[in-house]
């Protein structure tokens, strides 16, 4: 009997050891004064949020952003994130792909959302050649005014209750990313 339960025991055991390993992946650390994120935890995070919607106009022109693909080049103390932007308006349906955006930026927190934002992006390529054609301007203006309310308003990676919990009372400082990692330094 001892001979069948040690294997059942070790599997146990096994297991809750990968259930700690990976509750710490959720956070990829809580080391010390920081709290370090990979960019595929941001990832999945995005994953869940596209396609989304922007309607301008009073929904006469609407620009569509999909497709999140997020990375930290190497040596880069900014992120990169490239989008697939759909621009709709009479005649044309915004599910449709009409161009690429990339953007470059910082991060920040922000207590309100309790969430990662955008911080001093900046667009590094935006490529519609279909928005002259749909918007009768290049449809830039729109483009700009969606990454100022975006960078604002929604967070790229928000905070579950569990990782602020463990946090408790520490205050949450300055927002860098280094060595391809973002890390939320901790104040006392």
């Amino acid at each position: 009997m001892a001979r069948r339960i040690l294997p059942w025991l070790v599997a146990l055991s096994a297991t809750a050891l990968l259930s700690a390993c990976a509750a710490l992946t959720a956070v990829s650390g809580l080391l010390g004064n920081e709290v370090v994120f990979t960019p595929a935890q941001l990832q999945g995070f995005l994953d869940r949020r596209f396609p989304r919607d922007y309607d301008k106009l009073g929904g006469l022109v609407s620009l569509r952003v999909l497709n999140p693909r997020l990375s930290i080049p190497p040596g880069s103390s900014r992120l990169r994130l490239d989008f697939d932007v759909g621009i709709g308006a009479p005649g044309r349906d915004s599910g449709t792909v009409a161009g690429h955006l990339a953007l470059a930026s910082g991060l920040r927190y922000d207590p309100g959302t309790r969430g990662l934002h955008l911080d001093s992006p900046t667009i590094e390529s935006l490529q519609l050649p279909e928005a002259r054609f749909a918007l009768g301007t290049t449809g830039r203006e729109l483009v700009d005014r969606w990454l100022a309310d975006y960078a604002d308003r929604e967070p790229v990676y928000r905070f579950d209750d569990s990782l602020l919990q463990r946090l408790q009372s520490r205050r949450i400082g300055a927002t860098t990313i280094d060595n391809g990692l973002v890390v939320v330094h901790l104040d006392q």
